[in-house]
């Protein structure tokens, strides 16, 4: 009986660590590019992670890599765009370039 316990007991915290934290992204437009820092929710960094930028139509228009900073740059796009951080768990963040 105690083995049984303590296997839903692990089990229990081990998946409230799979869930510890989620993608988070703030962005910037600056004067002449738009400036991102992607990250997680429990404040670690998203280095050398992926971030998109789509046009209203889905077509990819830009695509890059954070930096040791969690820092990506974007060149302002003509037209409506939105900006992507996906990095494969929990929900992608999404930022609309009409909020910036």
């Amino acid at each position: 009986m105690k083995w049984q316990q303590w296997l839903v007991l692990t089990s229990g915290l081990l998946t409230g660590l799979s869930w510890a934290h989620f993608p988070v992204m703030e962005c910037q437009k600056q004067a002449d590019h738009i400036l991102c820092q992607a990250g997680y929710s429990d404040s670690s960094p998203a280095i050398n992670e992926t971030v998109r930028m789509f046009d209203y139509d889905d077509v990819l228009i830009n695509i890059g890599k954070t930096d040791q900073r969690s820092e990506v740059t974007f060149t302002i796009p003509n037209g409506d765009y939105y900006i992507v951080f996906d990095p494969g768990h929990e929900a992608p963040v999404e930022i609309d370039g009409v909020e910036l």
